[in-house]
């Protein structure tokens, strides 16, 4: 997905045992108005959402104009930061810089580095929320996770809440390649922390989410107009009577197989995994469109990922890289020991939730088509996701279908 167009090699920060990274694109300085849409800004949503749990995390009335070029922005990262974190407020700018770490598709993240009074230098990353990103995120669900998460050892620790942003720990680590997902170490590293991820309970109801969300991004994305002819051109081939009828039966047959429910990530792609070659350890990134929601969507989508930006889905995992990544995920510890008919149920549940993944980001990128002010082929995007679903369809729905006349 472009949900993570940059690659960065992340330094270290050492200030916390829990440390992450975070990115995406940039947000507004105040509340943005499209329509009847409004953002809410990060400081009434985190007020709203923290206040209720067991969380220490400082706030800042503050915001950061995300339009400005970085040399120009660091004077107010810096009064933010003096402003969240008051050891720092004595100190000059000298004593800070700033770094673009990347601009991806919803956030600006930027590296605050802070040489201290005693000579030690600290690292955090701020986070610029997108405009408009409301429309296709849960700002609220994120906040209520990212603690929860952390405290289980995933994600970074959040630090500090300001306007339009927020504060997080960094760490040491390489984002991932596509190709790197193949790799079958790394493979069943990401399937075993993917069964811890899944153990999380996160406050709040449990009820998956999935398709509330899918029906929710149709129902805006079934009503957009585009004042540049050529997408509106586009758009109007879209027959979206088809598209509902699709996730509606998707959403029938998907309910047979009793998945089970967990906390999931839901965008596991590569540029939000992330690994220190040194230490051996795999890091998972960017709770922004986690919920509660089955494990083989949480699978499948993953599988999807294999195809890269460019969505080339000859990559997408054979049936025995499938089989490994389920071993590993079903019994991380003795992967060799999990029986067929577990890995079999697996298998069916990953390849019809995978179905659900196409449409689910094909209709989030009609969304930002609209929305978003990233230059990028949305519109076509949404067309190699559909044509895709619509060339799995019937092989994964026969699938299933044998499948529960089995059992």
């Amino acid at each position: 997905m472009l949900r993570n167009l940059c690659n960065p090699t992340f330094e270290f920060l050492h200030k916390s045992h829990h440390t992450q990274k975070h990115r995406r694109f940039a947000e507004e300085k105040t509340v943005i108005s499209m329509g009847a849409v409004n953002l809410l800004n990060a400081m009434e949503v985190s007020d709203e959402v923290l206040n209720g749990c067991d969380i220490e995390v400082v706030r800042s009335s503050l915001a950061v104009d995300h339009t400005l070029p970085l040399p120009e922005m660091k004077p107010q990262l810096v009064e933010l930061c003096k402003d969240l974190f008051k050891q720092w407020s004595n100190l000059d700018e000298s004593h800070f810089s700033t770094e673009k770490v990347s601009g991806g598709i919803t956030n600006l993240l930027l590296k605050v580095s802070v040489k201290e009074e005693n000579g030690n230098w600290v690292h955090v990353t701020v986070r610029l929320y997108g405009p408009n990103t409301e429309y296709v995120i849960d700002r609220e669900r994120e906040l209520q996770a990212l603690h929860h998460l952390s405290a289980a050892g995933f994600g970074p620790k959040l630090l500090g809440v300001f306007e339009n942003g927020m504060v997080q720990s960094f760490i040491h680590a390489r984002t991932l390649e596509t190709k790197d997902m193949r790799n079958p170490k790394l493979a069943g590293e990401i399937a075993k922390q993917l069964n811890s991820f899944h153990q999380v309970k996160v406050p709040g109801s449990k009820e998956p989410q999935l398709w509330n969300d899918i029906l929710k991004f149709y129902k805006k994305a079934s009503k957009l107009t585009f004042d540049d002819c050529e997408k509106q051109k586009k758009y109007a081939q879209i027959s979206f009577k088809e598209v509902e009828a699709e996730i509606l039966e998707l959403k029938e047959l998907t309910g047979h197989l009793k998945s089970p429910v967990v906390f999931a990530h839901n965008d596991l792609l590569s540029g939000n995994l992330m690994y220190n070659d040194n230490e051996e350890k795999l890091y998972f990134i960017d709770f922004e469109y986690g919920s509660y929601s089955y494990r083989g969507f949480d699978i499948g989508n993953h599988f999807n990922e294999y195809a890269g930006y460019e969505c080339d889905y000859t990559l997408y995992p054979n049936k025995d890289e499938q089989y490994h990544f389920f071993k590993h995920y079903l019994n991380p510890e003795k992967p060799n020991e999990v029986s067929d008919n577990d890995v079999e149920t697996l298998y069916v549940e990953t390849s019809l939730y995978m179905l659900a993944s196409h449409l689910y980001w094909a209709l989030w990128a009609l969304i930002q088509a609209k929305m978003s002010p990233i230059e990028f082929d949305y519109l076509g995007y949404f067309f190699k996701r559909y044509n895709e679903y619509k060339r799995q369809k019937d092989v994964c729905f026969s699938l299933a279908k044998s499948y529960n006349y089995k059992s």
